[in-house]
């Protein structure tokens, strides 16, 4: 687990809900405190897209909704004049994606074993932090997953040209 304090909060909004920088990652949940306080939960209702007379048995591919269909309703609630209170989000990195970084560092570990590699953004206000977590369907001594994680997000955001403090 690693903390990103970002240093630009306008320039890392601008990049997460303006940009395509972060459709990689599915929405797990999200809160957002504006006017009202919106709770988002990312996980897919399977059942909305079957039993329809228009149903055509294509089921989402994924468990939670992709960031990059919620960006623009997650927008909508923070654009404006006034700052939000506070937000949340938790995301996971596509399983596809999780994959990939395991076989190019050669790790010995089966994507079976990590249930996710999640991204905590949250806003208090005045400070965004990013917080990398990784969550395992079972106990595992071996913290190679969590490195590589914490070491692709430092990448991800120095490619993004992110200014952070860990």
């Amino acid at each position: 687990m690693k903390s990103y304090q970002i240093k630009d909060v306008k320039k890392f909004m601008s990049k997460f809900l303006g940009g395509d920088a972060f459709d990689c990652f599915l929405l797990a949940e999200a809160a957002i405190a504006t006017y009202n306080t919106f709770i988002i939960d990312g996980h897919m209702v399977r059942e909305f897209f079957t039993g329809d007379v228009n149903d055509e048995g294509v089921l989402p591919p994924y468990e939670f909704s992709q960031w990059k269909d919620m960006r623009p309703l997650c927008f909508d609630l923070i654009k404006g004049k006034r700052t939000p209170v506070n937000f949340k989000f938790v995301l996971h990195y596509k399983p596809e994606l999780i994959e990939k970084i395991l076989s190019e560092n050669n790790a010995q570990i089966s994507l079976h074993d990590i249930k996710a590699f999640v991204l905590n953004i949250k806003y208090d206000g005045s400070m965004l932090t990013c917080i990398t977590a990784t969550a395992f369907h079972t106990f595992l001594p071996d913290k190679t997953p969590d490195k590589l994680w914490d070491d692709y997000m430092t990448h991800f955001l120095d490619i993004l040209e992110m200014p952070y403090e860990t």
